[in-house]
């Protein structure tokens, strides 16, 4: 007689449990009589962000593409009337593409260790700027190397700081949205920038544009201001509001190596940028040999498009990527650039081209935002998220440094058209990469709270 109520007992609290877990995830609700702060209590939704603390990431990633644009194609217009000789010139940009290729991983894991992002991304803003003055004010060989690898080991600091930021603003369910924001405001900003910029080049001196781009540091560090750095969560770890012990595992690079899903991404990212870096070097080139009166026009036309293509999709791509998830619009993206290819390959008018580069911008649009996301995604709760984005970058990087190379090779040997039909070829290998190996990293409603990881 015993036997029936004891079993009863014993089964009874694990259907309340069940019961009370699935309710908990779908109605929100908290058991009766359970003290606030357990375990098994979900996560709190994120609190929204405040209007002052949204519009300040707004204004630090848009002056913070100003200042960027600085160090682009002005660079080689200023050390060309500085008298410096090519080999010179090709030297002191190599230097800073080699301190950015080798300082992706340390500058995340520089990132991940800093307790507050806030604090890193300012840091690193202000060295970008104080290279820049650097660069103005004492234009001698040393000084302009140092000025290259200050600002190139600083931008490493600098994006995945941003990225952290703005993970830890929103929580990791409306990521997506706040990144694709991040990227229309950085467009802008270097759209504007370029125009800024250009004309200050034109009109006072090359000298004046490094000037405005350090002075452009101080706008940018009072936006940052606006932004409570309690707020800064890293993006890698559990939201604080979960009271679950944080899960790190041990080591360092070892454990991003065992990540399959971060691997397969990052071997997709660099098929793609080995197919994708050459490709607007290449047509500058084409369009000077067809167009050589209106060549450089023509170039920056095909540079404004896929930025405007970008500043205007971006918001929208976040968004999408929360309701599609993330696979859907990374074979957008990646498919994009394999029908580039193929049209600047068939297609002769140089007006046309420029019309082409809107599948830059698409392709743009896709990874500014889906970059960083699906790399919150895989390494989310190992607090390591800014290392596995600065060896994505890494990857990228190469994969680039790459493409110049074998995309000269093939347009000297076997001529342009060839040269686009092999990149347009390597972005097809990407696309099916990402079709069967690429999983999706989008997490379902309700599963943040019961995993941290």
């Amino acid at each position: 007689m015993t036997a029936y109520p004891v079993t009863e007992r014993r089964a009874y609290p694990a259907r309340e449990r069940d019961t009370h877990r699935s309710d908990l995830r779908e109605r929100g609700g908290s058991r009766p009589g359970r003290r606030a702060g357990r375990a098994s209590e979900p996560a709190a939704a994120p609190t929204e962000p405040s209007r002052r603390a949204t519009y300040g990431l707004d204004a630090f990633t848009f002056f913070i593409a100003n200042l960027q644009t600085g160090f682009g194609p002005f660079l080689a217009v200023y050390f060309t009337q500085q008298k410096w000789t090519q080999s010179d010139i090709g030297l002191a940009l190599t230097v800073g593409s080699l301190v950015s290729l080798l300082g992706q991983m340390p500058g995340g894991a520089f990132v991940d260790a800093s307790r507050s992002k806030r604090f890193a991304a300012g840091f690193s803003a202000f060295w970008v700027g104080a290279s820049a003055v650097m660069l103005a004010a004492l234009p001698t060989y040393l000084v302009v190397m140092l000025a290259m690898a200050i600002h190139s080991a600083a931008s490493c600091v600098l994006t995945p700081a941003i990225a952290a930021i703005s993970i830890g603003l929103v929580g990791h369910a409306r990521a997506g949205e706040r990144l694709g924001r991040n990227a229309s405001f950085s467009a802008i900003g270097n759209a504007l920038g370029a125009a800024g910029m250009g004309a200050i080049g034109y009109y006072l001196s090359n000298n004046a544009v490094f000037y405005l781009a350090g002075l452009l540091v101080i706008p940018a560090l009072v936006s940052l201001s606006f932004i409570p750095s309690g707020r800064a969560a890293d993006a890698g770890k559990p939201r604080p509001t979960v009271r679950e012990p944080e899960v790190r595992e041990a080591g360092g690079v070892a454990v991003l190596l065992k990540n399959r899903a971060l691997l397969c991404f990052a071997a997709c990212m660099v098929l793609f940028f080995l197919a994708n870096a050459a490709m607007l070097p290449l047509v500058g080139s084409v369009m000077t040999l067809r167009a050589s009166e209106t060549a450089t026009a023509l170039v920056a036309a095909c540079i404004m498009v896929p930025q405007a293509v970008l500043a205007l999709t971006a918001p929208f791509v976040g968004r999408l990527a929360q309701s599609w998830g993330r696979k859907p619009l990374l074979v957008i993206g990646f498919a994009a650039l394999p029908v580039r290819g193929l049209l600047f390959a068939f297609v002769n008018d140089p007006y046309w081209m420029v019309a082409i580069q809107v599948f830059d911008g698409i392709s743009a649009s896709v990874l500014g935002v889906m970059v960083p996301l699906i790399v919150s995604d895989v390494t989310r709760g190992t607090g390591r998220f800014n290392t596995a984005l600065g060896a994505v970058g890494t990857g990228m990087g190469i994969g680039a440094a790459l493409s110049t190379a074998l995309a000269g090779f093939m347009a000297d040997e076997l001529g342009s058209q060839t040269a686009f039909m092999g990149l347009a070829v390597v972005g097809a290998v990407g696309l099916v990469l990402v079709l069967l190996i690429m999983p999706e990293t989008r997490r379902r409603d309700g599963e943040d709270a019961g995993e941290p990881s």
